[in-house]
């Protein structure tokens, strides 16, 4: 049994198309068809249903394919651990983030470059149901989502920042000079916000039924920036993640604004599958985490913007509080 024959097989469980794999692993559908025939006789098991097309793996091929994927991580990690040992980390970590986190990714990314610049980083928008499934089939070496996820599964997770959530409001809004607004408030206002198929956005609909509240916006995205884009025109209001601060700021003409909170908010971090070894990349990012104090950088942003808005005092207090 070859690596290579592992390599086609899991290309064709990819792509789902026989041409489409020959064309990913560079090499002639007869060839792709042949190695992974061979596969099947040297294991003695049907590992594809085929008809005029693919149809999907057998029930043993799907448990060949796990085993396929595991050996090739296992292979790449070898590989890198090596280059580790030669002078420096090399290849590729892939890194993977819900939507709403992605913009603090670069609290990472940066200082990871900079510690190994021979490294690479390959960057992705994922929903967190994504990101199970990208962990647990080696597609990702890491990820960073929300920590209380109870679809995780069997993963090794490390805390970066606690979600701390602001009223963005124009300045001639009710509740724009306000020291801080309650989630019943908000629900008054015009509001853009996260459409509900965002674990933020269901997080945030939790605070304004506990606070007696329905948030009916009138509009919805499924992107931060799209929230964003809305604000410009002073009639639009939103909720954010003080994290949303380190990208996109205070747009002209708003006012950031406390929200009242639960005493412990929701906790977004890293995550890697809980297997061993662990991949080197994804090693060697949890290094830099460990040493980035994203926590940190995110609350002094945010006193920033409260000491421009003038409720540096008032908020500090009532963040620490948890009132």
């Amino acid at each position: 049994m070859l690596l290579r024959q592992l390599e086609y097989l899991v290309a064709l469980a990819r792509e789902k198309h026989f041409a489409r794999a020959a064309d990913a692993c560079y090499v002639s559908q007869p060839s792709l068809s042949a190695a992974i025939r061979k596969l099947e006789q040297e294991l003695d098991v049907p590992i594809v249903r085929r008809g005029r097309r693919f149809e999907g793996l057998t029930p043993e091929g799907e448990r060949v394919l796990l085993w396929a994927q595991r050996i090739l991580a296992e292979q790449d990690a070898l590989r890198h651990e090596l280059s580790m040992m030669r002078g420096g980390l090399t290849g590729t970590l892939r890194l993977g983030a819900i939507p709403t986190a992605m913009p603090v990714i670069s609290l990472l990314t940066t200082p990871f470059c900079a510690r190994h610049p021979n490294a690479r980083v390959t960057l992705e928008s994922l929903s967190s149901r994504d990101i199970t499934h990208k962990l647990a089939e080696f597609d990702l070496d890491v990820a960073m989502t929300y920590l209380d996820d109870d679809t995780l599964g069997q993963v090794r997770k490390t805390p970066l920042y606690e979600e701390r959530y602001l009223l963005l409001t124009p300045k001639h809004s009710a509740l724009a000079d306000l020291p801080m607004a309650t989630w019943a408030q908000v629900a008054e206002l015009p509001l853009c916000l996260l459409s509900p198929d965002m674990r933020n956005r269901r997080i945030m609909n939790g605070y304004f039924t506990d606070d007696g509240a329905t948030a009916r916006p009138s509009i919805e995205s499924d992107t931060v920036s799209g929230l964003y884009s809305h604000l410009h025109g002073n009639h639009w209001s939103t909720v954010i993640s003080h994290a949303w601060l380190h990208m996109f700021g205070v747009p002209d003409g708003m006012r950031v604004v406390p929200l009242k909170r639960p005493a412990n908010g929701p906790r977004v971090g890293l995550v890697i599958a809980a297997r061993s070894p662990e991949p080197v990349q994804a090693r060697a990012l949890l290094d830099v985490a460990r040493q980035a104090g994203v926590q940190k950088a995110l609350d002094d942003l945010l006193d920033v913007h409260l000491m421009d808005s003038g409720y540096l005092d008032i908020a500090s207090k009532s963040l620490t509080a948890g009132a």
